[in-house]
Parts: structure tokens; sequence; C-alpha cells
């Protein structure tokens, strides 16, 4: 009996941890997920920019900016060890100065919660002040930490 608990317990911690899920920047490929975020980051930045202008569905698109809010809130992890390598424009910055790189993602997940919270409460002038902040923390990672 105890024989075959041992053995019971020796497959079973063998093979669960591949059955436990895996986070998704280890299932795929991180440069192909960060482009991914960055184009639909654009994208919601132009239907925004569009809205300070004509605000009438400023309310109804506050989930823009929680999606941008949560994207640079996960920003750094899609920058692991290793994915320097490929078609990326990611300055080695991001990885020998690690601190600043994830200050300046804090900065766009805090603008984007500004902007968020502006957005839902339909405050026009609130969303294009926290729409500029935005815009300069992303400019901040771009001549940081991008290349051309």
């Amino acid at each position: 009996m105890t024989k075959l608990l041992l053995v019971s317990a020796l497959a079973l911690a063998t093979l669960l941890p591949a059955a436990l899920p895996q986070p998704a920047s280890a299932q795929a490929d991180p440069i192909a997920e960060r482009k991914a975020g960055f184009k639909r980051m654009g994208g919601h930045l132009e239907a925004i920019k569009a809205l300070l202008d004509n605000p009438a569905g400023l309310r109804a698109e506050a989930g823009r900016a929680a999606d941008m809010q949560a994207f640079f809130g996960g920003l750094p992890a899609l920058f692991p060890p290793g994915s320097d390598k490929g078609e990326t424009r990611a300055l080695p910055a991001v990885w020998s100065d690690r601190a600043g790189f994830e200050a300046a993602a804090g900065g766009a997940t805090a603008a984007a919660a500004k902007l968020q919270q502006a957005m839902a409460g339909g405050d026009t002038g609130a969303a294009a002040g926290a729409f500029r902040e935005l815009g300069a923390s992303c400019g901040t990672c771009h001549r940081g930490y991008r290349g051309r």
C-alpha cells in the first residue's frame, strides 16, 4: 500500500505542472503579442481622440481606456529576457534599465486610469487632459526604450 501511494504521489508530482495553465506570455511569442497590443493601443488612441472632438459617446467608450490601463500594467511582462532578438524595435535599455522601463510603463498605466475615470464620468475636459498626459507617457517610453 505504501509503495502504491508513493508511486501515485510521484506520478502526480510529475504530471501536475504540465496540466496547470501557463502564463500567456510563456505560451505565446512575446514580440508578436506586444506588437498586436501596441497596434490595438493605437486604435484606441485614434478613437478616443475623435471622441474628444465629438464627446457624445465618451462614457460608452471608457472601456478603451480600461483596456489601455490593463495593457500598460502588464507591459513589462511582454518584454521577458531574451525577447530582444527578432523583429523588434525595443532598445537594449528595456532590459538594462529595467527599473526605468517599468516606471515608464507605470506612468502610462496611471495616465490610462485617469483617462478611463474621466471618460466614465463623461468629463470631456478631464478626459482631454488625461489624454495629453497619456500621450506624454507614451512619448517618454518611445524616446528611451524604442528604436526608430
